[in-house]
Protein backbone atom coordinates (compact mmCIF):
# COMPACT_ATOMS: atom_id res chain seq x y z
CA UNK A 1 0.00 0.00 0.00
CA UNK A 2 1.44 3.30 -0.75
CA UNK A 3 1.06 5.70 2.59
CA UNK A 4 2.28 9.07 2.89
CA UNK A 5 2.65 11.25 6.26
CA UNK A 6 3.01 14.93 6.70
CA UNK A 7 5.25 15.80 10.53
CA UNK A 8 8.25 17.09 12.24
CA UNK A 9 11.32 14.82 12.77
CA UNK A 10 14.77 15.10 13.16
CA UNK A 11 16.08 18.04 13.64
CA UNK A 12 12.84 18.58 15.45
CA UNK A 13 12.20 17.78 18.84
CA UNK A 14 9.50 16.70 21.19
CA UNK A 15 7.17 13.95 21.87
CA UNK A 16 5.27 14.47 18.38
CA UNK A 17 8.30 14.12 16.21
CA UNK A 18 9.33 11.00 17.54
CA UNK A 19 6.06 10.10 17.16
CA UNK A 20 6.13 10.35 13.27
CA UNK A 21 9.70 9.25 13.39
CA UNK A 22 8.49 5.91 14.53
CA UNK A 23 4.85 5.48 12.65
CA UNK A 24 7.08 5.90 9.58
CA UNK A 25 9.63 3.70 10.91
CA UNK A 26 6.81 0.78 11.49
CA UNK A 27 4.72 1.84 8.55
CA UNK A 28 8.09 0.93 6.47
CA UNK A 29 8.87 -2.27 8.56
CA UNK A 30 5.60 -3.63 7.49
CA UNK A 31 6.08 -3.17 3.82
CA UNK A 32 4.28 -0.20 2.80
CA UNK A 33 5.72 2.25 0.32
CA UNK A 34 5.64 5.09 2.75
CA UNK A 35 6.10 8.74 1.46
CA UNK A 36 7.64 11.11 4.59
CA UNK A 37 7.43 14.82 4.03
CA UNK A 38 8.58 16.82 7.08
CA UNK A 39 9.34 20.72 7.63
CA UNK A 40 11.79 22.97 6.59
CA UNK A 41 10.14 25.17 9.48
CA UNK A 42 7.97 24.79 12.40
CA UNK A 43 7.66 28.16 14.20
CA UNK A 44 8.49 30.86 13.65
CA UNK A 45 11.27 32.11 17.05
CA UNK A 46 8.24 34.98 18.09
CA UNK A 47 5.69 32.45 18.02
CA UNK A 48 7.98 29.66 20.31
CA UNK A 49 8.08 29.46 24.11
CA UNK A 50 10.76 27.44 24.16
CA UNK A 51 14.90 28.23 23.62
CA UNK A 52 14.79 26.03 20.36
CA UNK A 53 13.09 23.64 18.74
CA UNK A 54 15.82 21.61 17.32
CA UNK A 55 16.73 18.41 18.55
CA UNK A 56 20.07 18.15 21.15
CA UNK A 57 20.44 14.22 21.02
CA UNK A 58 23.89 12.86 19.87
CA UNK A 59 21.71 9.82 19.54
CA UNK A 60 18.27 10.87 17.60
CA UNK A 61 15.13 8.92 16.32
CA UNK A 62 15.70 9.29 12.57
CA UNK A 63 14.18 8.07 9.10
CA UNK A 64 14.81 9.18 5.44
CA UNK A 65 12.11 12.27 4.12
CA UNK A 66 11.92 15.18 2.21
CA UNK A 67 11.89 18.54 4.25
CA UNK A 68 8.99 20.57 2.42
CA UNK A 69 6.51 22.13 4.72
CA UNK A 70 6.79 25.88 6.17
CA UNK A 71 3.69 26.58 8.01
CA UNK A 72 3.79 30.14 7.22
CA UNK A 73 5.53 30.16 3.75
CA UNK A 74 1.94 29.43 0.98
CA UNK A 75 4.31 28.67 -1.62
CA UNK A 76 5.35 25.55 0.03
CA UNK A 77 1.95 24.38 0.46
CA UNK A 78 1.77 24.10 -3.03
CA UNK A 79 4.95 22.34 -3.08
CA UNK A 80 4.00 19.69 -1.30
CA UNK A 81 0.26 19.69 -2.88
CA UNK A 82 2.44 18.84 -6.09
CA UNK A 83 4.45 16.25 -4.38
CA UNK A 84 1.67 14.32 -3.17
CA UNK A 85 0.03 14.32 -6.27
CA UNK A 86 2.78 12.92 -8.02
CA UNK A 87 3.67 10.46 -5.36
CA UNK A 88 -0.50 9.14 -5.14
CA UNK A 89 -0.67 7.90 -2.05
CA UNK A 90 -3.81 5.93 -1.27
CA UNK A 91 -4.03 7.76 2.25
CA UNK A 92 -2.14 10.68 3.24
CA UNK A 93 -1.82 11.05 7.38
CA UNK A 94 -1.78 14.49 8.16
CA UNK A 95 -1.21 15.51 12.71
CA UNK A 96 -3.15 17.73 13.97
CA UNK A 97 -2.46 19.27 17.91
CA UNK A 98 -2.81 23.15 18.00
CA UNK A 99 -4.42 25.47 16.33
CA UNK A 100 -1.49 27.61 14.53
CA UNK A 101 -1.17 24.24 12.12
CA UNK A 102 -5.19 25.90 10.85
CA UNK A 103 -3.96 28.06 7.81
CA UNK A 104 -1.64 25.73 6.44
CA UNK A 105 -3.49 22.28 7.03
CA UNK A 106 -6.82 23.75 5.98
CA UNK A 107 -5.39 25.07 2.37
CA UNK A 108 -3.21 21.97 1.54
CA UNK A 109 -6.43 19.55 2.34
CA UNK A 110 -8.71 21.30 0.61
CA UNK A 111 -6.56 21.61 -2.27
CA UNK A 112 -6.24 17.77 -1.98
CA UNK A 113 -9.47 16.69 -1.62
CA UNK A 114 -10.37 18.47 -4.95
CA UNK A 115 -10.14 15.95 -8.14
CA UNK A 116 -8.91 13.67 -8.11
CA UNK A 117 -9.27 13.41 -4.39
CA UNK A 118 -6.58 12.25 -2.21
CA UNK A 119 -7.89 10.48 1.15
CA UNK A 120 -6.96 11.92 4.19
CA UNK A 121 -6.82 10.82 7.78
CA UNK A 122 -6.06 13.49 10.72
CA UNK A 123 -3.97 11.79 13.55
CA UNK A 124 -5.65 13.94 16.38
CA UNK A 125 -2.68 13.94 18.97
CA UNK A 126 -4.90 16.44 20.85
CA UNK A 127 -8.59 17.59 19.40
CA UNK A 128 -8.42 20.64 21.67
CA UNK A 129 -5.15 22.51 22.89
CA UNK A 130 -4.04 21.85 26.18
CA UNK A 131 -4.72 25.36 27.67
CA UNK A 132 -7.60 26.82 25.57
CA UNK A 133 -11.04 24.62 24.44
CA UNK A 134 -12.90 27.93 24.24
CA UNK A 135 -15.10 28.80 21.36
CA UNK A 136 -12.21 30.14 18.69
CA UNK A 137 -9.78 26.68 19.57
CA UNK A 138 -13.41 24.23 18.52
CA UNK A 139 -13.89 26.39 15.12
CA UNK A 140 -10.27 26.21 14.26
CA UNK A 141 -10.38 22.57 15.10
CA UNK A 142 -13.72 22.01 13.07
CA UNK A 143 -12.51 23.76 10.41
CA UNK A 144 -9.42 21.13 9.88
CA UNK A 145 -10.86 18.34 11.14
CA UNK A 146 -13.67 18.61 9.02
CA UNK A 147 -11.94 18.43 5.77
CA UNK A 148 -10.33 14.68 6.81
CA UNK A 149 -12.20 11.80 5.58
CA UNK A 150 -11.35 9.92 8.59
CA UNK A 151 -9.75 10.61 12.40
CA UNK A 152 -7.24 8.88 14.56
CA UNK A 153 -7.27 9.68 18.22
CA UNK A 154 -5.49 8.11 21.31
CA UNK A 155 -8.12 8.58 24.01
CA UNK A 156 -11.47 8.45 24.69
CA UNK A 157 -11.58 12.38 25.57
CA UNK A 158 -10.59 13.18 22.59
CA UNK A 159 -13.15 10.87 20.65
CA UNK A 160 -15.48 12.63 22.79
CA UNK A 161 -14.78 15.85 21.83
CA UNK A 162 -14.34 14.96 17.41
CA UNK A 163 -17.92 13.25 17.75
CA UNK A 164 -19.33 17.00 19.46
CA UNK A 165 -17.43 18.99 16.51
CA UNK A 166 -18.30 16.21 14.09
CA UNK A 167 -21.26 14.36 14.84
CA UNK A 168 -20.89 12.11 11.74
CA UNK A 169 -16.87 11.74 11.22
CA UNK A 170 -15.49 8.41 10.86
CA UNK A 171 -13.20 8.38 13.90
CA UNK A 172 -11.15 5.78 14.93
CA UNK A 173 -9.37 5.09 18.55
CA UNK A 174 -6.09 3.73 19.13
CA UNK A 175 -4.09 3.74 22.01
CA UNK A 176 -0.63 5.90 22.04
CA UNK A 177 1.91 3.40 21.36
CA UNK A 178 4.93 2.92 23.15
CA UNK A 179 8.37 5.09 23.25
CA UNK A 180 10.40 2.24 24.07
CA UNK A 181 12.32 1.83 20.64
CA UNK A 182 13.63 5.13 21.87
CA UNK A 183 15.44 3.27 24.66
CA UNK A 184 17.21 1.04 22.89
CA UNK A 185 19.48 3.64 20.87
CA UNK A 186 20.21 5.68 23.62
CA UNK A 187 23.38 5.04 24.60
CA UNK A 188 23.60 4.70 28.64
CA UNK A 189 25.63 6.84 30.52
CA UNK A 190 27.26 6.91 34.52
CA UNK A 191 24.36 6.79 36.82
CA UNK A 192 26.06 9.26 38.88
CA UNK A 193 23.50 11.62 38.87
CA UNK A 194 22.11 11.87 42.44
CA UNK A 195 25.82 12.87 42.89
CA UNK A 196 24.91 15.98 40.56
CA UNK A 197 22.29 16.64 42.14
CA UNK A 198 23.28 16.27 45.85
CA UNK A 199 20.75 13.78 46.46
CA UNK A 200 21.99 11.37 49.18
CA UNK A 201 21.10 7.88 48.23
CA UNK A 202 19.01 6.72 51.15
CA UNK A 203 16.46 10.13 49.55
CA UNK A 204 13.64 8.98 47.88
CA UNK A 205 13.60 10.37 44.11
CA UNK A 206 10.62 11.46 42.42
CA UNK A 207 10.42 12.45 38.98
CA UNK A 208 8.49 15.02 36.93
CA UNK A 209 9.48 14.60 33.26
CA UNK A 210 9.03 16.87 30.58
CA UNK A 211 7.87 20.73 29.13
CA UNK A 212 6.48 22.36 32.19
CA UNK A 213 3.58 24.30 31.46
CA UNK A 214 0.68 25.20 33.42
CA UNK A 215 -1.86 22.14 32.74
CA UNK A 216 0.76 19.80 33.81
CA UNK A 217 0.10 21.15 37.68
CA UNK A 218 3.31 21.36 38.75
CA UNK A 219 2.43 23.85 41.69
CA UNK A 220 0.19 21.00 43.17
CA UNK A 221 3.06 18.68 43.20
CA UNK A 222 5.45 21.25 45.25
CA UNK A 223 2.51 21.60 47.40
CA UNK A 224 2.09 18.08 48.53
CA UNK A 225 6.38 17.66 48.49
CA UNK A 226 5.36 20.16 52.31
CA UNK A 227 3.10 16.97 53.38
CA UNK A 228 5.08 14.15 52.24
CA UNK A 229 8.36 15.47 53.22
CA UNK A 230 6.69 15.05 56.87
CA UNK A 231 6.49 10.96 56.33
CA UNK A 232 8.88 10.59 53.62
CA UNK A 233 12.23 11.82 53.40
CA UNK A 234 11.97 12.38 49.51
CA UNK A 235 12.99 14.31 46.35
CA UNK A 236 11.28 16.15 43.72
CA UNK A 237 13.14 16.16 40.52
CA UNK A 238 11.70 17.84 37.76
CA UNK A 239 13.07 17.56 34.46
CA UNK A 240 12.19 19.71 31.48
CA UNK A 241 11.94 23.07 29.68
CA UNK A 242 10.20 25.05 31.54
CA UNK A 243 7.75 27.41 29.38
CA UNK A 244 7.69 30.46 31.54
CA UNK A 245 9.37 31.61 34.75
CA UNK A 246 12.09 28.93 36.46
CA UNK A 247 11.96 31.64 39.47
CA UNK A 248 8.06 31.42 39.41
CA UNK A 249 8.43 27.93 40.57
CA UNK A 250 11.60 28.50 42.86
CA UNK A 251 9.34 30.92 44.48
CA UNK A 252 6.88 28.65 45.13
CA UNK A 253 8.68 25.28 46.57
CA UNK A 254 10.45 28.15 48.81
CA UNK A 255 6.47 29.37 49.88
CA UNK A 256 6.00 25.94 50.81
CA UNK A 257 9.22 25.09 52.66
CA UNK A 258 10.67 22.60 50.40
CA UNK A 259 13.02 24.60 48.02
CA UNK A 260 15.98 22.69 49.11
CA UNK A 261 13.98 19.22 48.52
CA UNK A 262 14.02 20.50 44.60
CA UNK A 263 15.94 20.27 42.31
CA UNK A 264 15.23 21.66 38.83
CA UNK A 265 16.73 20.58 35.45
CA UNK A 266 15.53 23.44 33.16
CA UNK A 267 16.28 22.27 29.73
CA UNK A 268 15.77 20.04 26.88
CA UNK A 269 16.73 16.70 27.77
CA UNK A 270 18.25 14.80 24.94
CA UNK A 271 18.03 11.02 24.20
CA UNK A 272 21.19 9.53 25.68
CA UNK A 273 20.74 11.07 29.04
CA UNK A 274 16.97 9.15 29.60
CA UNK A 275 18.05 6.15 30.85
CA UNK A 276 20.41 7.43 33.75
CA UNK A 277 17.52 10.17 35.11
CA UNK A 278 14.37 7.17 35.00
CA UNK A 279 16.98 4.80 36.11
CA UNK A 280 17.81 6.97 39.52
CA UNK A 281 13.73 7.67 40.23
CA UNK A 282 12.13 5.03 42.31
CA UNK A 283 8.59 6.79 40.56
CA UNK A 284 7.42 9.45 38.17
CA UNK A 285 4.70 11.52 39.24
CA UNK A 286 2.44 13.55 36.77
CA UNK A 287 -0.22 15.66 38.61
CA UNK A 288 -1.73 16.72 35.20
CA UNK A 289 -5.03 18.99 35.19
CA UNK A 290 -5.57 17.84 32.13
CA UNK A 291 -4.87 15.67 29.12
CA UNK A 292 -5.45 13.60 26.06
CA UNK A 293 -2.80 10.80 26.65
CA UNK A 294 0.95 11.33 27.74
CA UNK A 295 3.87 10.63 25.66
CA UNK A 296 5.79 10.49 29.39
CA UNK A 297 3.96 8.01 30.75
CA UNK A 298 4.86 5.59 27.67
CA UNK A 299 8.22 6.55 28.87
CA UNK A 300 8.28 5.64 32.17
CA UNK A 301 6.61 2.22 31.22
CA UNK A 302 9.56 2.03 28.68
CA UNK A 303 11.80 2.22 31.66
CA UNK A 304 10.08 0.24 33.81
CA UNK A 305 8.57 2.84 36.43
CA UNK A 306 5.37 2.72 37.41
CA UNK A 307 3.36 6.30 37.44
CA UNK A 308 1.32 8.45 39.88
CA UNK A 309 -0.37 10.85 38.12
CA UNK A 310 -4.39 12.03 38.13
CA UNK A 311 -7.56 11.26 36.79
CA UNK A 312 -8.31 13.26 33.88
CA UNK A 313 -8.13 12.98 29.99
CA UNK A 314 -7.04 8.94 28.63
CA UNK A 315 -4.65 8.91 31.90
CA UNK A 316 -6.63 6.56 33.69
CA UNK A 317 -6.77 4.53 29.89
CA UNK A 318 -3.36 3.05 30.76
CA UNK A 319 -2.48 3.93 34.34
CA UNK A 320 -4.27 1.39 36.38
CA UNK A 321 -4.60 2.26 39.90
CA UNK A 322 -3.15 0.10 41.67
CA UNK A 323 -1.65 -2.47 39.22
CA UNK A 324 1.16 -0.15 37.17
CA UNK A 325 0.75 2.79 39.19
CA UNK A 326 -1.68 5.03 41.12
CA UNK A 327 -4.53 7.37 40.13
CA UNK A 328 -5.89 10.75 42.14
CA UNK A 329 -7.98 13.62 42.02
CA UNK A 330 -6.56 16.49 39.71
CA UNK A 331 -5.59 19.89 41.68
CA UNK A 332 -5.75 17.88 45.01
CA UNK A 333 -1.85 18.14 46.86
CA UNK A 334 -3.61 16.48 49.69
CA UNK A 335 -4.68 13.50 48.07
CA UNK A 336 -0.94 13.47 45.53
CA UNK A 337 0.57 13.25 48.72
CA UNK A 338 -1.05 10.84 50.30
CA UNK A 339 -0.44 8.54 47.22
CA UNK A 340 2.80 9.12 47.32
CA UNK A 341 3.61 8.11 51.20
CA UNK A 342 1.55 5.50 50.77
CA UNK A 343 3.45 4.39 47.34
CA UNK A 344 6.84 3.96 49.91
CA UNK A 345 5.48 3.23 53.06
CA UNK A 346 3.36 -0.11 51.69
CA UNK A 347 6.07 -0.57 50.01
CA UNK A 348 4.14 -0.89 46.41
CA UNK A 349 7.24 -0.04 44.12
CA UNK A 350 8.06 -3.74 43.54
CA UNK A 351 4.94 -4.91 42.49
CA UNK A 352 3.85 -1.96 40.59
CA UNK A 353 7.20 -2.24 38.85
CA UNK A 354 6.66 -6.07 38.05
CA UNK A 355 3.53 -5.42 36.25
CA UNK A 356 5.14 -2.20 34.47
CA UNK A 357 7.94 -5.16 32.89
CA UNK A 358 5.34 -7.76 32.99
CA UNK A 359 3.50 -5.57 29.92
CA UNK A 360 6.64 -5.42 27.97
CA UNK A 361 5.56 -7.61 25.27
CA UNK A 362 1.82 -5.99 25.41
CA UNK A 363 3.20 -2.52 24.66
CA UNK A 364 6.05 -3.88 21.76
CA UNK A 365 2.62 -4.60 19.99
CA UNK A 366 1.60 -1.09 20.10
CA UNK A 367 3.01 0.10 16.65
CA UNK A 368 2.07 -3.20 14.62
CA UNK A 369 -1.38 -2.38 15.52
CA UNK A 370 -1.33 1.31 14.81
CA UNK A 371 -0.20 0.29 11.56
CA UNK A 372 -2.36 -2.16 11.14
CA UNK A 373 -5.23 0.00 12.12
CA UNK A 374 -3.81 2.46 9.38
CA UNK A 375 -3.91 0.05 7.07
CA UNK A 376 -7.23 -1.36 7.47
CA UNK A 377 -8.68 2.41 7.66
CA UNK A 378 -6.89 2.80 4.45
CA UNK A 379 -8.59 0.01 2.47
CA UNK A 380 -11.87 1.32 3.93
CA UNK A 381 -11.57 4.35 2.81
CA UNK A 382 -10.07 3.18 -0.96
CA UNK A 383 -13.27 0.61 -0.99
CA UNK A 384 -15.80 3.39 -0.07
CA UNK A 385 -14.70 5.06 -3.81
CA UNK A 386 -15.69 1.85 -5.66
Amino acid sequence: MRLAVVGPTYPFRGGIAHYTTLLVRYLRAAGHTTFFYSFTRQYPALLFPGRSDRDPSNVPLRVDCEYLLDPINPLTWWRLVRRVRADRPDLLLLQWWVPYWTPSLTVISSLLKRPPATKIAMICHNVLPHDGGGVIDRRLAWAVLRRADALIVHSELDRYRARALMPYAKIVKAFLPTYEPILHEAAAAASTLRTQWQVPDHRRLLLFFGFVRPYKGLEYLIQAMAHVREQIDAHLLVVGEIWGSLTYYQRYAAEFGVADAITFVNRYVPNEELLPIFTAADVVVLPYISATQSAVVQLAFGFGKPVITTNVGGLPEVVHDGVNGLIVPPQDATALARAIVRYFQEDLGPILTANVQAATAERAESWPQLVAIITELARDLQGATK
